[in-house]
């Protein structure tokens, strides 16, 4: 190989490693903050309480209780909103079983209920929105909608989400959660959703990565060769 081709190799090369090592550069940081972190902490495990186990009277269940539903009954379930019990009714309407009201939405004073019995008495309620669409970057992404957010007091300015339907505590966010989304969305190159590892991007920044890789090898090995004959 001639000089002018080892060195229209090199520069080929050295374009390559300067666009790919950006990408390598997200690609380490990501994975060293992943290897860093307690997992549990960014769920959000440090602002939640230990939630006991209800124990529900018999008495709730009673057959002249779904005679009134309009609809057929194929799924049931009994929760509490709160520390009120409710029936899940076939996953879209809670009952309530002592007046066998049907409700399709919880009220935002429950929703703080539900909150304040999920998380630690230190992070009080702030600010609470009910929302019904987010978007594809959204910490509440792929969630039931509609849901209640609602923001809490206290470092990493977290913010709890209750389902409006169910009742049920579904998520806390914080700053540790948000700074962990943006690094893994740089990890797996998914700039849309965050969770498919089998974008077109990321495929191709593999390919490339490992381009570069072996054309340094064969430019260590080509550069080694000419300097052996010369000397």
């Amino acid at each position: 190989m001639t000089y002018k081709q080892i060195n229209r190799f090199r520069k080929a090369h050295r374009f390559l490693g300067i666009f790919i090592g950006i990408q390598f550069l997200f690609w380490t940081i990501s994975g060293l903050y992943f290897s860093w972190t307690d997992i549990d902490e960014i769920h959000g495990d440090q602002f939640l309480n230990e939630i006991p186990q209800e124990a529900f009277s018999k008495n709730l269940l009673t057959d002249s209780l779904f005679q009134k539903l309009a609809f057929p009954l194929h799924k049931l379930e009994l929760k509490t909103v709160g520390k009120e019990p409710f029936f899940w009714v076939n996953d879209s309407i809670l009952l309530h079983p002592k007046t066998g009201i049907l409700i399709e939405e919880i009220s935002e004073k429950q929703a703080l209920k539900v909150v304040q019995i999920h998380v630690r008495s230190d992070f009080s309620p702030q600010n609470t929105e009910r929302i019904t669409s987010v978007g594809k970057h959204d910490e509440y992404r792929g969630r039931p909608l509609p849901a209640y957010r609602i923001s809490l007091s206290g470092e990493g300015n977290p913010v709890a989400y209750v389902d409006a339907r169910s009742g049920n505590f579904e998520r806390i966010r914080h700053q540790q959660w948000r700074w962990f989304d943006f690094l893994w969305m740089t990890h797996t190159m998914d700039y849309e959703g965050r969770d498919d590892f089998n974008t077109f991007v990321l495929r191709a920044f593999s390919l490339l990565g490992l381009i570069t890789v072996f054309s340094g090898f064969a430019l260590a090995f080509v550069t080694s060769k000419r300097r052996k004959k010369k000397a």
